[in-house]
């Protein structure tokens, strides 16, 4: 429980503290150079708070992220560690598809929209066209992507089903899709609790998908595809 007391205080005091960054990112004209100087603090953030929760982070597979170019992260989703998880071990400044609620959390909100996250109302679907479109446009522009299919996080730690239309940024964009599987980021925290327990985390980056014009006509299919490389890589550890 103490652990848990000191991971939320250090959680909003560092945004804080970090409130000149906001203020000096907020002054940075680059669309370019404000997302990556928000990646950096962003990384910096999310690397404290997972050494503070007592997470043992072991990543494979990370020579296999293209060097160049933006990329769509397609990763499970376990836990709420999961962001800074994907923000700290993964390369390149991106962004997350996130869902709209979260506009309603001043200062992370800034520094998401900084980062260039892309808003998803569930309940609209003309604003998630819109959203997708917005994430597809980042992408072309270079700037990475970071998404969870399922949409929610798993309650045990199952893989759920992989939502197909959250695909569409890779599809329309062209980008290369990086599958990520993450093992055991639900022992730091489970969904519906706020205790924190110190984990080991496995994280293995899988085969990158080049996009084809067969995988814009049958996003379901690449959906299964990528859950089931997923499913299978954490089976095998």
């Amino acid at each position: 429980m103490i652990r848990t007391i000191i991971w939320f205080a250090y959680f909003w005091l560092i945004l804080i503290v970090y409130m000149p960054f906001l203020w000096f990112a907020q002054r940075i004209e680059n669309i370019d150079e404000r997302a990556a100087y928000a990646d950096r603090k962003a990384r910096y953030w999310a690397e404290h708070l997972l050494a503070l929760a007592g997470a043992h982070v072991t990543v494979t597979g990370s020579e296999k992220i293209p060097e160049n170019g933006a990329v769509v992260y397609v990763a499970n989703h376990q836990s709420n560690f999961d962001i800074p998880l994907m923000i700290a071990f993964t390369p390149k400044p991106k962004g997350f598809i996130a869902k709209v609620e979260i506009l309603k959390m001043p200062m992370i909100r800034s520094w998401m929209q900084h980062m260039r996250c892309v808003f998803i109302d569930r309940e609209n679907i003309r604003q998630q066209v819109k959203a997708i479109s917005e994430g597809v446009a980042t992408l072309k522009s270079g700037h990475s992507m970071i998404i969870f299919p399922e949409g929610t996080r798993s309650k045990d730690g199952t893989i759920g089903e992989f939502k197909a239309g959250s695909l569409k940024l890779a599809t329309k964009s062209g980008a290369t899709i990086v599958p990520v599987a993450i093992h055991n980021s639900i022992g730091l925290m489970q969904k519906g609790s706020f205790i924190i327990h110190p984990s080991e985390i496995k994280m293995i980056i899988c085969d990158p998908i080049e996009i084809t014009a067969e995988m814009n006509k049958d996003t379901h299919g690449l959906a299964e595809s990528i859950r089931t490389m997923i499913e299978k890589e954490i089976q095998n550890i």
